[in-house]
């Protein structure tokens, strides 16, 4: 159909078509799947009617081909004027097969590799029968108390916002009519929802429109840059305002700022929930606000379906706005070839031979092996010699749990298993388990078979983590080290007197204290996804050296939180050298600084840097200015170094951070060879967000500053003249 024709069809459409089309329900509402469909249980709760179902335009949480190939079908029938449904899902990080968390693909520093993996999750969801992703999130985040923070790629918005394209680019190809076997991508959550206060999910979001348009806001955009179809509101206050009923933010930026004319959708429940925050007072109202900000689709609530009627009626919202919303829906069910083919690229037959291949599978893997991040390895403990006598313990030694939260299809019971890879590579070597402990206990029995095994090895691997309940959407934390039972097991250990590598599952950055100094090794493995064993043997056995460098910074404790590398000077910084000082910002019980640094990641050779090359002391808006460093790999294996480049505007009308990531650039080197990592800067990377919120840079001086990660850096200046 063409946009006449689309048009055409909103004028056929009775008013309660109109707003049934903007409501989104679950499967368990719809005839064909499996659960009897009177107007019971969740109808009855939402006072949701049989005709409003009939006539709803979209489908939450429902997969598998034949499933959604039966819904469709008895829908269509139903179908007063033949609009199909549109099919959406969280297809997070891989729909069964299961990809890292996206903070881990942060890690790998690999858009490409983080392109094909949402490719491959949009391919397996297609053939499902799913049609939109909520993905991805890029929400930016400096606290890893939030629990959805393992949805993120990091704290920097630059990073973000190159993962950000890549992942829309991945689900939508170039022409989603075209290729069926892409998804529309949903961008969220809009916005600044990871800056929720205190790191405690649904929280209060309070900050300066400068901050938000200078960090928060810039990957969202570039999702939208990459032509992504929909974006979903957040659940958080923005300037004391719900998102979801924020004009200013929906309709002043997102619409007539950005230009963006696709689907906006709430998320779950929340429009009703602007009745919680005190911004409605009761579900006539939340639809009055959500609709005038320019939401189009209501998930799960039926504030749209009850209200929007009488509040057209009553002449306190133009039916236009209606016509607006539904026609983005029908425009993006165009795009989506639905009304040619309702069914799209749902095929059962496909779906055996496609969905958790052996490719798909592959590709998890080597995202797995570029994600993990080696954060010591004192004595060059790892990787593991082949004739290696490992005892493995822990309560992640043998777990299946190591998918995380937002795991989709994936199975747990599929997932490749340390203990189980590690024996396979190990050939020459042997492995003695030990459960050691459970997650959140320990008892003695355990320590004392602990004990046993690790006496009669010449190492100790221990797999410890989080489970998957610990992180995801509702899993904040607020003291964020292992759980205690893990601490115990570490330190009885440590009297064994045997070298410890320590490898890492969880969803967040950690309080690592009681592991990191207790171990000669450690492996952050993050929830490495359905080949998670397998890539981390691998890892810990040398076959893969490892690459992957942080997103985000570990603090040294919570009391830090948060705590980031973009971080401003402050007018009393602490001199390094002058510890004692009183009256200078710092605390007195802990460093300044993170225990680990953005950017920061090890490998099993280790790589020289020469003397930074500027080719110009001054820059000006024409002229971009040349920077260049030779990298050489001055050990025994062939490796890869991420050369960081960073900014610092000395001397800005606004407080400028300390450094600013502005470009990287990935080294592949055999042992002894050199390479020149080449940067570009222009004038149009120095522009910031003013006073007056104006975009531009300023003349002065700036630091360009080099290296392996964000504290460990070469530093030469300029003048932008």
């Amino acid at each position: 159909m063409n946009n006449e024709q689309l048009l055409d069809l909103v004028k056929q459409m009775t008013l309660e078509e109109k707003t049934a089309q903007l409501l989104q329900l679950t499967a368990n509402f719809y005839e064909g799947t499996n659960v009897e469909g009177q107007i019971t249980g969740p109808m009855e709760e939402m006072g949701i009617t049989e005709q409003s179902v009939d006539a709803s335009g979209s489908i939450l949480g429902l997969s598998g081909a034949q499933a959604i190939i039966d819904v469709q079908q008895a829908y269509m029938k139903k179908s007063r004027l033949g609009i199909p449904l549109l099919f959406m899902a969280d297809v997070v990080h891989g729909f069964k097969t299961i990809f890292p968390i996206p903070l881990a693909i942060g890690c790998s520093w690999d858009t490409e590799l983080a392109e094909k993996s949402a490719e491959i999750a949009a391919r397996e969801s297609a053939v499902s029968g799913l049609h939109v992703t909520f993905a991805p999130m890029v929400d930016l985040v400096r606290d890893p108390r939030w629990g959805r923070v393992m949805e993120t790629t990091g704290e920097d918005p630059y990073l973000n916002s190159l993962f950000a394209a890549a992942f829309v680019r991945g689900y939508q190809g170039d022409s989603l009519k075209d290729e069926p076997d892409r998804l529309a991508a949903c961008v969220k959550h809009f916005a600044a929802y990871g800056a929720a206060e205190g790191g405690r999910d649904y929280n209060t979001v309070d900050m300066s429109e400068r901050n938000l348009r200078e960090y928060y806001l810039p990957a969202y955009k570039a999702a939208l840059d990459a032509g992504v179809e929909m974006v979903m509101t957040s659940f958080n206050t923005v300037d004391g305002i719900p998102a979801s009923g924020n004009e200013k933010l929906m309709r002043g930026i997102l619409r007539d700022e950005w230009g963006f004319d696709g689907v906006l959708i709430s998320d779950w429940a929340s429009i009703r929930e602007m009745i919680a925050h005190g911004a409605a007072e009761d579900d006539r109202e939340a639809a009055y606000r959500a609709i005038r900000a320019g939401v189009d689709m209501e998930m799960m609530t039926p504030c749209y379906v009850h209200h929007l009627p009488e509040l057209i009626e009553s002449g306190e919202v133009e039916e236009k706005l209606i016509d607006e919303a539904v026609l983005r829906i029908l425009q993006l069910k165009e795009k989506l070839g639905l009304f040619d083919n309702p069914l799209r690229a749902a095929d059962p037959e496909r779906e055996r031979e496609i969905v958790f291949s052996k490719e798909h599978r592959q590709v998890s893997y080597e995202l797995a092996t570029k994600s993990a991040v080696l954060l010591k390895n004192d004595d060059s403990v790892l990787p593991l010699q082949p004739d290696a006598n490992v005892a493995l313990i822990g309560p992640f030694a043998q777990s299946p749990d190591i998918l995380g939260w937002w795991s989709c299809e994936g199975v747990k019971e599929d997932a490749v298993k340390l203990g189980t890879a590690l024996k396979e590579r190990l050939t020459g070597g042997k492995v003695q388990f030990a459960q050691g402990s459970n997650v959140h206990t320990i008892t003695a029995e355990q320590i004392a078979e602990a004990l046993e095994v690790a006496s009669k090895a010449d190492l100790i691997v221990l797999a410890l983590g989080e489970d998957s309940e610990m992180s995801g959407e509702g899993g904040s934390r607020t003291d964020i080290r292992l759980p205690a039972a893990q601490l115990e097991l570490v330190k009885q250990l440590k009297a064994a007197g045997k070298p410890i590598a320590s490898v890492i599952f969880n969803g967040r950055p950690l309080d690592l204290h009681g592991v990191i100094d207790e171990s000669d090794a450690v492996l952050e493995a993050w929830f490495p996804g359905s080949e998670g064993g397998a890539a981390i043997a691998d890892v810990l056995t040398g076959v893969v050296n490892p690459s992957a460098r942080l997103t985000m910074s570990f603090p040294q404790s919570v009391g830090q939180i948060p705590v980031y590398y973009n971080h401003f000077n402050t007018g009393r910084p602490l001199n390094p050298e002058k510890t004692e000082e009183r009256y200078v910002s710092k605390y007195i019980d802990s460093p300044n600084e993170p225990l680990l640094p953005f950017g920061y990641g090890l490998s099993y050779t280790s790589f020289s840097y020469g003397d930074l090359e500027v080719s110009s002391n001054e820059m000006t808006a024409e002229e971009s200015l040349s920077i260049q460093v030779r990298v050489t790999n001055t050990g025994e294996r062939a490796g890869v170094e991420t050369v960081q480049l960073y900014v610092r505007d000395v001397t800005g009308e606004v407080v400028r951070p300390m450094r600013e990531l502005k470009g990287y650039v990935k080294l592949a080197l055999a042992p002894g060879e050199s390479g020149t990592a080449t940067f570009t800067l222009n004038e149009e990377q120095l522009r910031y967000h003013h006073s007056d919120l104006s975009y531009r840079s300023d003349r002065g001086e700036f630091h360009i500053l080099v290296g392996a990660n964000s504290r460990d850096t070469q530093k030469k200046s300029f003048r932008l003249v």
